[in-house]
């Protein structure tokens, strides 16, 4: 409310026409921008005055001024009127004429709200605390406790039934892991959520999606970045525990002897990607303690070493994510790095089956090499995956070297044969193949699996994948064209569309990442900052012809 040009009533308005949400004011402001003062709160009928201090920590509550006070009782009108409508008792009652107490009010706007039926709406200023503390209290009055929502359903890990926990302290001890954070001073912390049960420090818990047991060295219970011990956690309590090193995010924790696995949260695979290289020789081994700590507490967030070009590279969800990660490096770790433009994960698939054999053989002097195998690579259903099949009969090849054709096999599916992406949905038979007594060893059959698989991949007609991503637009419905024509132009897929809240129209599409950069700029300057946009992995797709051409220059530079 301190801000130039704040309007509490415009905003209400806007509330109701543009999100359709049914708002219900329980706060009124006193002055606004420069001359905000406090608030009156519509249910106690009281104002609430900053005056005392510029930290908001002492306000007086006092009686509504005189020239706000037709206005307030105007707003009361409607705090009254939607606790009324909660009940038939309620509204009997109000239009008999009575007036309804302060607690039937709280508990009938709270009922309201957790079943969604109205959005109560506060105002005030963070930066000098004003209307902070009725905002806290609002908390605790409208919004469901643990108690108010139903038990949470689990698996049993031990007969896969489904197994229900109640919010309630004797139920048994069950909580989920959902963010691991390394702190400088205490090491590892696990923030878990307790569903139902409690559990003290120093107890053992039964980390049931791993089948491990673990020991809870000390509870902390944390403010912003400040830690306050505590010795006991309940029903509903979020905090973080110390010295649990199996567990890391999405796992169940819960007593051995009651074991139960929630539902866990499901992360898609990165789909993004950029090289880092430390600056300097001292930042080499920091980056690498850094990076692995980062992965460790961010599930979407990988790293590996290309064996080709020996760089560093980090994979994740988006340019925002990847930008955070170095964001964090350099901040809480004090590495410094160069960082390469993000680039897409894209991957190689085959669309036909192809045969191809395999002969590795080398005579230098001594003993020999020699390895002999024969190929089938055909497409495996989309999300299958790599899948090695030993079809060979009659012992054609020793059954000890058959892992060593596949491990040769899984060595040249990292890099394809159309750009050197990771090849994906194979499946690979080996249907025949020769051995000699003295000269065919492992390597050998790694060398003959590799060849085979190579040349077989590049007779299967390869194709390059690239990442699709389900995009959801919000948008105003006069800039409606324009989002559908910029969509169109970035090779999108329009799959519908629908009227969203407040007149707005959602689109929904499909489109491949690589045209999905700096999108979220170019939608606010088209729609004057009016629409917004969410976006996830759906699935990959072959690119068109003219884009792989693209792809494969780029490699070949």
């Amino acid at each position: 409310m301190d801000r130039t040009g704040a309007d509490f009533y415009n905003v209400v308005k806007m509330v109701k026409e543009r999100l359709g949400a049914p708002a219900v004011p329980i706060q009124i402001p006193i002055g606004a921008e420069g001359d905000f003062k406090g608030v009156i709160d519509l249910v106690e009928m009281k104002a609430i005055v900053y005056t005392n201090d510029d930290f908001g920590k002492a306000p007086d509550i006092t009686e509504i001024p005189d020239s706000l006070k037709d206005l307030a009782d105007e707003y009361r009108v409607g705090v009254v009127e939607a606790a009324a409508e909660q009940s038939d008792a309620l509204m009997e009652k109000y239009l008999g004429g009575e007036e309804l107490t302060r607690d039937e009010i709280v508990a009938a706007l709270r009922q309201a709200t957790i079943d969604m039926k109205i959005y109560p709406m506060l105002c005030g200023t963070a930066f000098k605390n004003k209307g902070i503390q009725p905002l806290l209290d609002s908390v605790i009055h409208y919004l469901p406790s643990p108690v108010d929502v139903e038990g949470i359903e689990g698996i049993n890990p031990d007969t896969d039934e489904a197994n229900l926990r109640l919010p309630s302290d004797s139920e048994p001890f069950s909580a989920l892991a959902f963010k691991l954070m390394n702190d400088q001073h205490v090491g590892n912390l696990t923030f878990f959520r307790v569903y139902s049960g409690t559990i003290t420090k120093g107890s053992y818990v039964y980390n049931a999606t791993k089948g491990k047991k673990e020991r809870i060295s000390r509870i902390v219970q944390m403010h912003a970045n400040k830690r306050e011990e505590i010795d006991q956690v309940f029903a509903g309590d979020i905090a973080a525990a110390v010295g649990l090193s199996e567990t890391t995010t999405g796992d169940t924790i819960c007593e051995e002897k009651s074991p139960i696995v929630l539902e866990s949260m499901s992360f898609p695979d990165p789909v993004i990607e950029m090289s880092i290289e430390p600056k300097t020789k001292a930042d080499q081994d920091k980056m690498g303690v850094a990076l692995s700590r980062l992965a460790a507490e961010d599930p979407t967030f990988r790293m590996y070493t290309d064996t080709e070009t020996g760089q560093t590279i980090i994979r994740g969800m988006g340019e925002l994510h990847l930008e955070i990660i170095v964001d964090r490096m350099k901040r809480e770790f004090k590495v410094e790095a160069n960082q390469g433009k993000p680039q897409v994960a894209y991957r190689e698939t085959v669309t036909s089956e192809a045969k191809a054999r395999g002969l590795f053989k080398k005579q230098t002097g001594g003993r020999g090499k020699f390895g002999d195998c024969t190929l089938i690579v055909e497409p495996n259903e989309t999300g299958g995956g790599f899948a090695f099949i030993n079809d060979t009969v009659g012992g054609s090849i020793p059954r000890e070297y058959i892992p060593a054709i596949e491990k040769g096999v899984r060595d040249a599916i990292l890099h394809g044969t159309v750009a050197g992406y990771p090849v994906v949905d194979v499946k690979v038979h080996v249907v025949d193949g020769s051995y000699h007594d003295v000269d065919s060893d492992e390597i050998s059959f790694v060398e003959a699996g590799r060849m085979a698989y190579r040349e077989a991949m590049g007779k299967a007609h390869p194709v390059i994948l690239e990442p699709i991503m389900s995009i959801e637009v919000v948008t105003p419905d006069q800039f409606l064209g324009d989002v559908i024509g910029d969509l169109n132009r970035r090779r999108g897929m329009i799959q519908g569309q629908e009227n969203g809240p407040g007149g707005t129209i959602v689109v929904k599409a499909k489109v491949p990442l690589a045209e999905m950069f700096s999108y979220v700029s170019t939608l606010r300057s088209m729609t004057q900052g009016r629409a917004s946009s969410t976006m996830e992995p759906s699935h990959y797709e072959a690119v068109p012809r003219n884009v792989a051409d693209d792809i494969r220059a780029k490699q070949g530079k």
